[in-house]
């Protein structure tokens, strides 16, 4: 079976975010971490629902859903480095996963959008 480089890499995403959630409760942040866990976290979910979809709206919207949920992310991600409850090494490889995910799933978005 081929692997699906969206669903490996928005699951590794995932799994960085909820390591980066103990380690930001240790510290007694727990506003921002929630936000930021429901947000990566949720990429990774509307994609695998999107794979999954029964039609090309219903993966479109599941996609567009990913899309959304990672530029919260990015957000968030930003905010707790700003707040210094990060470092700038973590927060930029964080970013950068960030961004990578945001270009794969808006090229799925954008193919999938000129096939219909």
């Amino acid at each position: 079976m081929k692997e699906n480089i969206i669903k490996t890499k928005s699951y590794a995403f995932a799994m960085k975010i909820v390591k980066l959630l103990k380690v930001l409760q240790n510290q007694k942040e727990y506003i921002l971490s929630k936000q930021l866990v429901r947000s990566a976290t949720s990429v990774c979910a509307n994609v695998e629902e999107g794979i999954q979809a029964q039609s090309k709206p219903d993966f479109i919207h599941e996609f567009s859903i990913a899309q959304k949920e990672v530029f919260e992310t990015h957000y968030w991600i930003r905010l707790l480095r700003d707040s210094e409850y990060i470092n700038e090494v973590l927060a930029q490889e964080l970013l950068n996963d960030c961004e990578e995910l945001q270009r794969i799933i808006t090229s799925i978005l954008v193919k999938s959008k000129s096939y219909q």
